[in-house]
Parts: C-alpha cells; structure tokens; sequence
C-alpha cells in the first residue's frame, strides 16, 4: 500500500466529518433563529403589559398612557401601534410615557432610568409631576441585586420616604437646577436628595444616579412642550 493510499480514507473521514459537523451547525443555527422569530412578538408583548403595568403602578391617578419619544431637538412625537421609538424619531430620542386620568387631563409622566448597581444594572421607571415639578415615585423593572438587601428600596418605609423629590429645571430649561443625589443615611437635608439605606447603600445609590441621569436628559426636552401634551391625544 503507497502512503497515498493511506492518508485518503483518512482524508476523505475528516471531510465527511466536517461536512456533519457543518449540517449540524446549520441546523441549531436554524433552530434558534426560528425560535427567536417565534417567540419574538410575545416577548416584545409580555414587556409592554410589564411596563404598562409599572407605569400605572408609579402614577396611581392615570387611566390611560400614551407613549412618547423625546427628539434631542425638543419635539415630541407620539408613538403609534406598531411603531418602535427608533422608527418613531430621530437617532437619540427618549422614550416616555404620558398618564391621562379619567377627564384625559395629563397625570404625570413615567420614564425608565438605568445606573450600575451592587450586582448588575438596576432599571427603574420613576413619575415626574409637572404641577408640582417632583419625582413622585418610582418602581422597579430589573435588578439582580442580593436578595434581602438590594430589594430593600420598595419596601423601606424611611427611603420611600424621600418622594416627592425636588426636579426643577433652571431659568433656560436646559438642566436640572439641582442635580437628584444619593447621601449617607441620616444626613439628607434639601428635597432633591436622597436618604440612602444602611446596608443598601450601593443599590440606594443607584436609584438616585437612574433618576437623574434620566431626568437630566428628559426633562429638559419635555418641559417646554408640556402644552402638547396636556389633554390625550
């Protein structure tokens, strides 16, 4: 037998086995895209009940919301049945949403902030009140922090307390006039601060950060419309 002849079954074993193992990644391949796809607009469903239901939860006096998105140039743009708020404005816009109480009279507006928690990020959604320009309330979306401890922010009596906090803008409406902090537990002394909690203090933190950053890039988009968006649509 040549060495030729020796190293082609081998050869043509190793291309067969390539093949299988091609057909094999192409058929999870197609598997997993398939599911996705299937599973997709439920998904997509399920996160808008979870949000719609957060909403409601932070501004108990609306009976309807309409969602928005904020262009950085200032106008707001409705968001209609289908539409995505990356189709519905320009690169850059925020997305928001405005309660309506029973008379269609704007309740307040609802937003998610996000800041690096203890464990991972901590998503919340919190309700700004125009009349009074205040954070009202917030609520959770997603954490993962350690349970027993992060969670203690929606059930600590003395750190929801700290709502309604101040968020006026300054006379040019381009920022907050005082940006919303987490300080150490005890020493809050102006309603734009956060008391934190002993032993959460990292997870109280991030609260106060997913609340400003937010409101910080929101508000001042959203103020100077506030007539367009005082009776629903």
């Amino acid at each position: 037998m040549t060495p030729s002849a020796a190293i082609l079954p081998q050869t043509t074993s190793a291309v067969a086995m390539i093949r299988t193992l091609g057909l094999i990644a192409a058929l999870c391949g197609f598997i997993i895209v398939s599911a996705y796809q299937g599973t997709y607009d439920a998904v997509q469903e399920n996160k808008r009940i979870a949000v719609e239901r957060a909403v409601f939860k932070v501004m108990p006096t609306a009976r309807s919301i309409v969602e928005y998105v904020a262009s950085p140039a200032g106008a707001v743009v409705k968001v209609g049945a289908g539409d995505t708020a990356k189709s519905a404005a320009p690169l850059g816009g925020i997305k928001f949403y405005a309660g309506y109480d029973a008379t269609g009279k704007l309740a307040g507006i609802a937003a998610e902030g996000v800041a690096k928690g203890y464990s991972d990020n901590v998503r919340i959604l919190f309700a700004y009140d125009p009349a009074s320009a205040t954070i009202t309330g917030f609520g959770l979306v997603a954490m993962r922090e350690t349970p027993g401890i992060g969670d203690k922010i929606l059930v600590d009596k003395n750190f929801l307390a700290n709502f309604p906090l101040e968020a006026k803008l300054t006379g040019d409406l381009k920022k907050l006039a005082q940006a919303i902090v987490t300080v150490k537990h005890g020493s809050k002394t102006h309603p734009w601060e956060i008391d934190a909690i002993t032993g959460a203090t990292i997870t109280s933190r991030a609260v106060g950060r997913a609340i400003n950053d937010a409101a910080q890039m929101l508000l001042p988009r959203i103020v100077p419309q506030l007539s367009e968006l005082k009776e629903k649509p």
